[in-house]
């Protein structure tokens, strides 16, 4: 697939882009390469390939290594807080929007 200079011209419509005639000539080799990537993704004979849901779903016997959830970083609530204009209970109190 490739795209002419009018659909270039379209696309910037529709997107609301006012393109310079330079940044519409970058523009239309950028996504004609990019279609370009997308038609060799395309061409590749993938029947007989099961989808996955998850990239990791192929690693089933693989445990993935994670690091431990420990905090790392001090408790700065009252610092943080310092300049809050309310507060109750070491919560910001704000306005109420939706009645």
């Amino acid at each position: 697939m490739s795209l002419s200079a009018a659909d270039i011209d379209r696309l910037a419509h529709l997107a609301r882009l006012g393109l310079a005639p330079e940044e519409r000539t970058r523009m239309h080799s950028q996504l004609n390469d990019f279609f370009g990537i997308v038609e060799k993704m395309r061409a590749v004979d993938t029947s007989g390939i099961t989808p996955l849901a998850h990239p990791t779903d192929i690693m089933a016997d693989v445990a993935l290594r994670l690091r431990d959830d420990v905090a790392s970083e001090p408790n700065q609530r009252e610092a943080n807080q310092r300049n809050a204009p309310a507060l109750e209970d070491g919560l910001f109190l704000v306005p109420k929007v939706i009645e």
